[in-house]
């Protein structure tokens, strides 16, 4: 494997980041922070499932606040994190809502009621000081709805696994992510030989991502795998960024 420059970097993604999360990540938070140099974006879930609202947990909000002042950003990512639409009707949208996902919260919905969930996850935001640049949808999954409501909200960028999307434009950036499927054993052996292949593809690329989940943290294999290429990633010289940072850097700071 060639030697990277010193531009390149990578981006930790935490996803779904809620109060009944957070004894699966920290661990790995703990191990992350002893490295000394590993910024992480935390996609965070005003109420997940409908059983762990995350701003009223003062706990964990403090925690959270803590994340900030290291310098680590705060993402909102859905607002219930799971999908509560009517039954699909087409195929497409069985596969997409029962196969795929059952957490794509923000694919069968409208353009009103989008809205008024991001609305009300950046009064949240706002509420509590934070700073907030970034939407992720759930399982990155966004319907036409979704997409209208965001090109007329103050966010900065939404993602999908391959690519940053400058708002209100949706203008592309390839910034692929590396992801594992955890639930069943055989997907986690496939998804080491997928990461693993993925990671050599990507290996002159400026900026990849690793799309962390809490059911990763689980499994000894999906766990130890992060471990290692983070800190493979750290010895080859690559740098640890939010994606906030990647926009200040490669898009230019938000003016205000």
């Amino acid at each position: 494997m060639s030697t990277p420059s010193s531009e390149q970097s990578f981006i930790v993604a935490l996803h779904d980041i809620a109060p009944q999360t957070w004894q699966d990540y920290r661990p790995f938070v703990e191990r992350m922070d002893a490295l000394g140099n590993v910024r992480m974006s935390w996609l965070v879930v005003p109420d997940f499932h409908h059983q762990s609202a995350t701003f009223e947990d003062p706990a964990f909000l403090n925690m959270l606040e803590s994340r900030l002042a290291k310098g680590d950003e705060l993402v909102l990512h859905g607002y219930y994190h799971c999908d509560d639409a009517p039954a699909p009707k087409t195929l497409r949208d069985y596969y997409m809502r029962r196969l795929y996902t059952y957490e794509g919260e923000f694919y069968p919905i409208d353009e009103q009621q989008a809205r008024e969930r991001l609305e009300r996850g950046i009064e949240l935001f706002a509420q509590r000081g934070w700073p907030l640049d970034g939407f992720v949808a759930p399982a990155w999954l966004m319907g036409e709805g979704t997409r209208n409501a965001l090109k007329h909200l103050p966010f900065r960028y939404t993602s999908d696994p391959g690519h940053f999307y400058e708002l209100p434009s949706f203008t592309a950036h390839r910034v692929p992510t590396l992801v594992w499927s955890a639930r069943a054993a055989w997907r986690r052996a496939m998804s080491k030989v997928v990461n693993d292949v993925s990671k050599w593809q990507y290996r002159h690329l400026p900026t990849i991502r690793m799309g962390l989940h809490p059911i990763d943290m689980r499994f000894d294999s999906s766990r130890t795998y992060w471990h290692r290429c983070i800190e493979q990633l750290l010895d080859q010289g690559y740098r640890s960024e939010t994606k906030r940072d990647w926009f200040d850097r490669c898009i230019g700071a938000r003016t205000v």
